[in-house]
């Protein structure tokens, strides 16, 4: 594990394999953290032009570009605003390929498509209140988020105990920055949302970015699709931040300091590569 501090030297063999064979090769990232800077009210969130400039860029020339967020699909590319890259939304629920006009679900959530909800409404949001949780209805999935509480400690130890109560109830709860998501099955995240896309777009090289708890998901999907042979390279990209979880440097390739870093990677794999000019 490096960091760009030590050296861009080292972030551009990294990603060699990418850049000598484009049009086999995957760039997949978060979103939010990742390629827009992150702000106490989600709405107000958004990706910077020369980001947003960068990413078309890619699309034109990699295997596959995509998104994978937790966001829901259709709302995350209205945000990214490039319409030819894919988006895996509510961490791999959702799908949405390059033209397509609605997002499709992933088909484990059958039959199980009202149970967040459910559980969420039947909460006491009185408590919520009084606790300083907001939900965020992400349709299968349900979001408590607790940035911008009054004492953000409290709401937590609160979100904590509702995630035991999501447990017994035969839910899945998952922790990310400052939110807990009620998910309605086991078994999908943005690790299987890479895995299934990089099948998909049959690369045989790529890198995920990202920079928080669900993040690492992606990573450990990267690593077992290399470590079976279903991959000759995968770049695992950390994005550090004052709220990065425990293990994000352990687990990352490489360290970058915040979106700017992360664009800085985006742009080296948009440098046309001396192989490129070769051919």
């Amino acid at each position: 594990m490096g960091t760009l501090t030590e050296g861009a030297r080292e972030l551009a063999e990294l990603v060699l394999p990418l850049r000598a064979n484009p049009e086999a090769a995957a760039v997949l990232s978060d979103v939010d953290g990742t390629l827009a800077p992150i702000v106490d009210d989600p709405a107000a969130a958004s990706v910077p032009a020369e980001t947003r400039e960068v990413l078309e860029e890619l699309a034109g020339r990699y295997a596959m570009v995509a998104c994978v967020t937790g966001r829901r699909a259709l709302e995350a590319r209205e945000m990214v605003g490039v319409e030819g890259i894919a988006y895996a939304g509510n961490h791999g629920f959702e799908l949405m390929r390059p033209g397509d006009a609605e997002a499709i679900p992933d088909p484990a959530l059958r039959g199980r498509e009202a149970a967040s909800r459910q559980f969420v409404e039947s909460l006491d949001r009185d408590d919520l209140i009084l606790h300083g949780l907001r939900v965020e209805d992400k349709g299968p999935i349900q979001a408590i988020h607790w940035r911008g509480a009054v004492d953000e400690e409290v709401a937590e130890r609160r979100a904590r105990e509702l995630a035991d109560a999501a447990r017994a109830a035969g839910l899945v709860p998952r922790a990310g920055r400052k939110v807990l998501e009620v998910r309605p099955v086991a078994g999908i995240d943005k690790g299987s949302a890479v895995t299934r896309m990089v099948r998909e777009a049959g690369a045989r090289a790529a890198l995920f970015g990202g920079d928080d708890h669900t993040d690492l998901d992606a990573f450990t999907a990267l690593r077992w699709l290399r470590s079976a042979g279903r991959l000759s390279a995968a770049v695992c990209v950390g994005v550090v931040s004052p709220e990065a979880p425990t293990g994000l440097d352990e687990a990352s390739d490489c360290l970058v300091e915040g979106t700017d870093g992360f664009l800085s990677v985006l742009r080296v794999l948009a440098a046309p590569s001396a192989a490129a000019g070769n051919r």
